[in-house]
């Protein structure tokens, strides 16, 4: 029997990319897995909902209902000019999506995992956050939110047998992704020492890894998988 047979997932921002990767992975281990996204096929395990809106987050709620695992995955921005550029409505939705969606979502279902006494979650954050730059300030700022929110909820979360960790992917090769790794690669960051991007199956791994009975004791812990990229300290 497959570790994950009988739980119940859901992943956001689950229809590609390294959101597809996760839910695969959960799938190919046994368990259920619910995949939401703004666009999509009307499925079974599938929820259209746009987590940066509270209808969205209730919708997913509703439909979920006891969930042993939960992996914030949607998420993304545009770049900007410089960090000056960057309108206010455009950081607020950068907040909803990279953020607060994770606070909403957890809202809703956190309890019942508090009541069962045990939950996994996952929040996708990116190894960005470690040299955050003007035209994506936006994007990292929120990240950087999310990883200090992830720390502190699982320090509250752990007495009740819930585990809360952070992946931090460094350049991954996704659909929609292409135009932010060429312009990170060109103008600011160096090469990867592994000589390769990394592949969405390469952070499914990872999250598959966090919340599993191998990494029963971690919690609070951010995972930066990055092919060496990034500096750390």
């Amino acid at each position: 029997m497959n570790e994950f047979t009988g739980k119940r997932a859901v992943v956001t921002g689950g229809t590609r990319g390294i959101g597809a990767a996760i839910a695969q992975r959960l799938r190919e281990e046994g368990a259920e897995v619910l995949i939401t996204a703004r666009s999509g096929a009307d499925e079974p395990d599938f929820i259209r909902a746009d987590v940066r809106t509270r209808e969205g987050i209730e919708a997913i709620a509703a439909a979920a209902g006891e969930v042993d695992i939960l992996v914030h995955n949607a998420g993304g921005a545009a770049p900007y000019d410089s960090a000056s550029a960057i309108p206010d409505e455009v950081w607020q939705d950068a907040l909803d999506l990279n953020y607060l969606a994770s606070v909403r979502l957890n809202a809703l279902l956190v309890p019942g995992m508090q009541n069962r006494g045990d939950g996994r979650i996952v929040h996708i954050s990116s190894a960005a956050t470690l040299t955050p730059m003007g035209p994506f300030l936006h994007y990292t700022a929120a990240k950087a939110a999310l990883e200090n929110y992830s720390r502190g909820l699982a320090l509250e979360l752990a007495p009740a047998g819930i585990r809360v960790n952070t992946v931090s992917p460094g350049r991954t090769a996704t659909p929609g992704g292409e135009e932010t790794r060429k312009q990170w690669a060109e103008d600011t960051l160096p090469g990867v020492p592994l000589g390769r991007d990394g592949l969405p199956g390469d952070i499914a791994d990872a999250v598959l890894f966090l919340v599993s009975d191998r990494a029963s004791w971690l919690t609070g812990r951010n995972l930066i998988v990055d092919g060496g990229e990034f500096p750390i300290g």
